[in-house]
């Protein structure tokens, strides 16, 4: 734990490899969780549609899933923190409306199951 997932579309020039470690970074900066838990994925997407007009428009929206039990304060840190890294991870195309979201999930602790197998 924790799970986070970005997607993106697809005409975002994202290293993708790159942005996933300066948050994993951030997030064990924080203190909240061991460095070898956090896992994650960035997901391009092509087919992305973002409002009704034929605009230059693109999205990044990031999910932290962490188990229940964290209050809103520390949820609200964790997404703020990784929003700022977000941001001044690169320079955003000019002239192309860009939304960056961070949301946190909480993931029940009852019935979330892991192993983990080092051999």
């Amino acid at each position: 734990m924790p799970h986070f997932t970005l997607e993106y579309s697809g005409n975002l020039p994202i290293k993708s490899q790159d942005l996933l470690l300066k948050i994993n970074l951030a997030l064990v900066d924080t203190h909240h969780f061991e460095e070898i838990d956090i896992k994650s994925r960035a997901i391009r997407l092509d087919d992305v549609l973002i409002g009704t007009q034929p605009a230059d428009r693109a999205f990044l929206h990031a999910k932290l899933a962490i188990l229940k039990g964290r209050s809103a304060e520390v949820r609200r840190e964790l997404s703020e923190r990784v929003l700022a890294v977000i941001q001044a991870a690169q320079t955003w195309p000019a002239g192309l409306d860009v939304q960056l979201c961070v949301e946190v999930l909480e993931i029940d602790r009852e019935t979330y199951a892991k192993a983990h197998l080092s051999h």
